[in-house]
């Protein structure tokens, strides 16, 4: 038994060694990549916000019983978070008013459009919200501790804290994907494999490599299922399935940035490490 995990430990060695090989020239560009993915659904949203105007209008003062005036503060407030605070994620500035105020993006749109109890809505979202807990974990050790005299929680406490929310977190979209569907062998089998990839994402084991597993099934995922280009331009659904294919985009960010930083000291991996 100990031969065996022995030589499992020294494949996956080897295995690691060569995955940092093949992914040396990308390593550079994956923190811009995954804080663009990260944001790329509020980009998309505050696009469409703009670009379906009288449309967004309509439907907040009909169906939503805003009143003319509030309508259009709603929509533009949602508009100027958005697009502000996603190009200060993206350029890596006052990132953690910028994650704040897309924390304010998702509340105001749950209770603004009637979401709130919309299940695939809220697992979604949720993992939207672990992406950007992890650009804000990202953030807390590039910023000098205001008050030091004062009694707080270290940088390094609340980065290690809020890395594990967001590894949490993130998974919501794939135990809402990994459900949605006909069930057939293969896809029981790559439900229970991606199930595995989670719950090691979340415990801290090998969570690099299951964040990789997982970014490869979700990005498989939203092009065979969420594939609105491919839909009629003036159906209804088309914009559906855009929005949940930037949603999936933005958690596919969440685990590009996971698998940069690393799962923090909340985590097997790094226990592991101090022994």
């Amino acid at each position: 038994m100990s031969e065996l995990k022995e030589q499992l430990q020294r494949f996956s060695s080897k295995a690691e060694d060569i995955v940092d090989a093949i992914g040396q020239p990308l390593k550079p560009y994956i923190p811009a990549m995954s804080r663009f993915l990260i944001v790329a659904t509020f980009l998309e949203d505050s696009l469409r916000i703009i670009t379906q105007w009288s449309d967004q209008v309509f439907y907040m003062e009909k169906h939503r019983g805003f009143f003319w005036g509030l309508s259009h503060i709603f929509l533009a407030l949602n508009v100027i978070l958005m697009l502000s605070c996603s190009s200060l994620v993206i350029a890596k500035k006052h990132q953690e008013y910028a994650v704040y105020g897309l924390f304010a993006v998702v509340i105001l749109q749950a209770f603004g459009y009637g979401l709130v109890f919309n299940m695939s809505f809220f697992l979604r979202n949720l993992s939207v919200i672990g992406g950007l807990l992890m650009v804000l974990s990202d953030s807390f050790n590039k910023r000098k501790q205001m008050f030091a005299a004062l009694p707080q929680m270290s940088e390094t406490d609340r980065r290690e804290y809020f890395q594990l929310a967001g590894r949490i977190l993130l998974i919501f979209l794939f135990i809402g994907s990994a459900f949605h569907g006909e069930w057939s062998f293969g896809r029981v089998l790559v439900s229970l494999i991606g199930l595995a990839a989670a719950i090691m994402v979340i415990v801290g084991f090998k969570a690099k490599w299951s964040a990789i597993f997982l970014i490869l099934f979700l990005s498989v995922f939203n092009v065979l299922i969420n594939n609105f280009w491919a839909t009629q331009h003036n159906h209804f659904q088309r914009d559906f399935l855009k929005y949940d294919f930037f949603q999936t985009l933005s958690t596919v960010g969440g685990f590009l940035l996971l698998v940069n930083i690393g799962p923090g000291g909340l985590s097997l991996d790094e226990k592991k490490k101090a022994f």
